[in-house]
C-alpha cells in the first residue's frame, strides 16, 4: 500500500495514527525499561519479598477496565449517530478516569500507613519502583484526560458523527492503550516478588 495515496483526509488521518503509534511505542519502552530494572533489582539482598500491592490499586485496575468499556461503547454511540449517548458516555469515562487517580493515591497513603516511602530512610528500592512506576502510570493518565476532554469538547460542539470520528479514535485508542498498560503493571508488581 503507498502510504502517500488518497484524499487528504485519509492521508492526514494515516499521518495522525502514526504519530500516535510512535508515541505508544516510546512510552512501552520507557514502561519495559522501569519493569525490566524492577526484575534485576529484585535479585538484590534487600529486596522486599513479602509485601502485597494496596487493595486501592486492585479498585483502579477495575475502574480503569470500566472506564475502557464506556469509551468503546461510547464510540459505537457516536458512530451510529447517537449522540448524546456518546457524550454521556464519555463524562463517565472521564469521571472514571478521575477516580482511577483518587484510587492511586489512596494506594500511595496506604502504602506510607504502612511505613514504606518513595525516598528516605524508610524507602526500599522495591518500594522506589512502585512509586515510580504508577507516577508515571498516573501522569500518563492525567494526559489522557486532556485528550479526553478535548474528545469531550468536540462532541459537544457536534464535529464528530458517523462519517467522521478520528479524534474519538484516536482518543480511544490511546486509553485503551493506558487501561491494558496498568493491568500489565499490576500484573507485573503482583507477579514478580
Amino acid at each position: 500500500m503507498d502510504l502517500t495515496q488518497g484524499t487528504e483526509k485519509e492521508k492526514n488521518s494515516r499521518a495522525k495514527k502514526m504519530m500516535l503509534l510512535f508515541g505508544i511505542v516510546s512510552l512501552l519502552m520507557g514502561f519495559a525499561g522501569w519493569t525490566s530494572a524492577y526484575i534485576i533489582s529484585s535479585k538484590r539482598e534487600d529486596w522486599i519479598k513479602e509485601f502485597n500491592l494496596p487493595t486501592s490499586f486492585y479498585i483502579s485496575t477495575l475502574i480503569i477496565i470500566i472506564s475502557s468499556v464506556t469509551y468503546f461503547l461510547a464510540k459505537k454511540a457516536i458512530e451510529t449517530n447517537k449522540g448524546k449517548q456518546g457524550t454521556a458516555l464519555l463524562w463517565v469515562t472521564l469521571l472514571l478516569g478521575v477516580v482511577f487517580i483518587v484510587f492511586q493515591f489512596k494506594g500511595f497513603s496506604e502504602m506510607v500507613a504502612q511505613g514504606y516511602y518513595f525516598t528516605g530512610p524508610t524507602s526500599s528500592i522495591k518500594m522506589s519502583y512502585i512509586f515510580l512506576i504508577a507516577m508515571v502510570h498516573i501522569a500518563h493518565v492525567v494526559a489522557g484526560i486532556i485528550s479526553l476532554l478535548v474528545v469531550l469538547y468536540n462532541q459537544i460542539k457536534g464535529k464528530y458523527s458517523s462519517e467522521d470520528i478520528l479524534g474519538v479514535s484516536l482518543g480511544g485508542i490511546f486509553w485503551h492503550f493506558l487501561g491494558l498498560l496498568w493491568v500489565y503493571l499490576i500484573l507485573f508488581m503482583t507477579i514478580v516478588e
